[in-house]
């Protein structure tokens, strides 16, 4: 299906009466918003409406993940490069707050790139007697929203990677656990670990956290400073659930390392609960 007659589908869905009936009242509102230069109280009271129809539809496709994907089939056909990251997708399913942060910039820039194409040039077409039918007000913001979407997913990726980066670049050895020494000051203690074991453990960990995303390393780094998971939510502004599953797949990680003996993992280090499949796999190295 193409990714206009996708648009229409998902606006269908969203709203109670038919496309047919919407055209024919959007005429008559273009006519009414353009007496007034497509300006002022009139067209205030306009944009209000649109955003407050549409919101919810843009909401639903952030999160299912269609608005990404529509907007990277779009850039792609016209040889635009255009790659949303697999761990952002997951976050803006699971984040309200990140979808927010992400409609709100859209929709600023998409309001003013809808008035002047769709309004003030006249775009908008509603006797258009392509395959696929004419699209109302509502579909055309919604396509336009989803031209934005590239801008304004790279500045919000950009933003998170410098957050994650800052906080990855923390020194592991800092200030924060067991006086001051900090996890691998810990596991070079006396009588805590022999100091070859302490050596491997500490690099190989360290290249292993590396090979990581950004936000992955960022919560392992708060993670070590001693940083509950609502501490690390609220300071890099995921959710709960964000940080558990990257602590889970990080120490998935850590044991899929053991097993191929490139981490040495101590018993000291295991959680205390653990499944048979976690004991068999801190056993492997």
């Amino acid at each position: 299906m193409h990714t206009d007659d996708q648009i229409a589908q998902a606006v269908d869905n969203g709203l109670s009466d038919d496309r047919a009936a919407r055209i024919r009242a959007d005429i008559a509102r273009v006519q009414e918003l353009a007496y007034y230069s497509f300006r002022g109280r009139v067209y205030e009271v306009f944009q209000n409406e649109l955003l407050l129809e549409t919101e919810p539809i843009l909401k639903g496709m952030l999160r299912d993940g269609s608005l990404g994907r529509l907007a990277m089939e779009r850039f792609n056909e016209r040889g635009i490069e255009f790659w949303i990251h697999p761990e952002d997708l997951t976050t803006l399913r699971a984040d309200a707050a990140a979808r927010d942060e992400i409609l709100i910039d859209m929709q600023v820039s998409a309001l003013k790139a809808f008035r002047t194409n769709a309004l003030v040039k006249e775009k908008w077409n509603p006797h258009h007697r392509g395959p696929r039918g004419a699209s109302c007000l509502r579909s055309y913001f919604i396509g336009t929203c989803i031209w934005e979407f590239r801008r304004a997913y790279l500045r919000w990726a950009k933003a998170r990677l410098k957050w994650a980066q800052l906080h990855a670049l923390c020194d592991f050895a800092g200030e924060t656990l067991d006086g001051g020494r900090g996890i691998l000051g810990l596991l070079q203690a006396p009588g805590y670990l022999a100091e070859p074991e302490a050596i491997v453990l500490s690099n190989n960990f360290e290249d292993i956290l590396n090979e990581q995303t950004p936000q992955t390393q960022a919560v392992i780094a708060l993670t070590i400073y001693g940083l509950g998971d609502t501490e690390i939510a609220d300071t890099l502004k995921i959710t709960h659930g964000a940080v558990r599953s990257r602590k889970t797949r990080f120490r998935n990680t850590l044991y899929q390392a053991a097993q191929e003996r490139r981490i040495w993992i101590p018993a000291q280090l295991h959680t205390k609960a653990k499944t048979a499949h976690d004991k068999q796999q801190a056993g492997a190295a």
